[in-house]
């Protein structure tokens, strides 16, 4: 089980937290600051390959995909997620002596 979901499952019970913020809002707040982007720890959910593409979907839940398994259900994906971050664009490297624009 994620540590999101022990923390979630815990506190099913809790009206609101600190400030009177509903449990939900203050949660989605911390899992995009503590993940902004994708590292090396994060795995494809289909094949373990590195991780490209993360897919929060709107049930809460959130999916990653390597840059094959992205492409192949990104049009699924766009009826599901509330927000697709796709980060292939680091699969290629910026070519040796050229300049960053």
């Amino acid at each position: 089980m994620k540590y999101q979901e022990r923390i979630r499952t815990r506190s099913r019970h809790q009206a609101g937290t600190a400030k009177g913020a509903r449990y939900e809002d203050w949660m989605a707040d911390v899992t995009t600051a503590l993940a902004p982007t994708l590292t090396a720890a994060d795995r494809c959910d289909r094949c373990g390959a590195r991780a490209y593409v993360r897919a929060r979907l709107s049930s809460g839940g959130e999916l990653l995909f390597c840059a094959h398994h992205g492409r192949e259900h990104l049009p699924k994906l766009q009826g599901l997620a509330t927000n697709i971050q796709d980060e292939t664009d680091r699969l290629t490297p910026d070519p040796v002596g050229v300049a960053q624009a």
